[in-house]
């Protein structure tokens, strides 16, 4: 069966419902990276901060605690189950659309594993080794750039003629 290019023969109620899927997920997405942002400063050194605690430090304007084994496994839980079916559907869109092979392989396939980077790379970061912040911050940046191609190619290819 070919897939690629499929998305421009789908009917049009199925292409408007995986628009508004693609726009309802980008908000949900985004506004958790809004949330990122405000929680760890969206670097290295607040996302070890954000997990490790920044108690020693006495001039911190916002007193923060190492999180709990508790707390950690909860985060790492349910962002890895969320994430990976979030990551699989939109895979599946990604699937139909007209691209070159390795490309869409790479647009399917880096978002899991930066899923698996970006929260085993907590879970490090958490258990001692700092230098994992680095892997979390690089993944976590793949992850979202990969989500936002996949996104504004699927959205431009609904609305475009084959």
């Amino acid at each position: 069966m070919q897939l690629n290019g499929y998305i421009f023969l789908l009917p049009k109620n199925i292409k408007l419902l995986i628009g508004v899927f693609m726009i309802v997920l980008s908000i949900g997405f985004f506004s958790g990276l809004l949330f990122v942002g405000e929680t760890s400063s969206a670097n290295p050194n607040g996302i070890e901060e954000q997990y490790l605690g920044n108690e020693h430090d006495e001039e911190a304007d916002i007193m923060k605690f190492k999180k709990s084994e508790k707390e950690m496994l909860s985060l790492v839980h349910s962002h890895v189950l969320s994430m990976s079916v979030i990551f699989f559907l939109l895979a599946l869109i990604v699937s139909i659309t007209k691209l070159n092979r390795p490309f869409k392989n790479f647009l399917m396939i880096e978002p899991l594993v930066s899923v698996i980077l970006t929260f085993g790379g907590l879970y490090f970061l958490w258990t001692g080794t700092i230098w994992m912040k680095y892997v979390v911050m690089i993944s976590g940046t793949l992850m979202t750039l990969s989500f936002l191609f996949s996104t504004i190619i699927i959205l431009k290819q609904l609305i475009q003629k084959p």
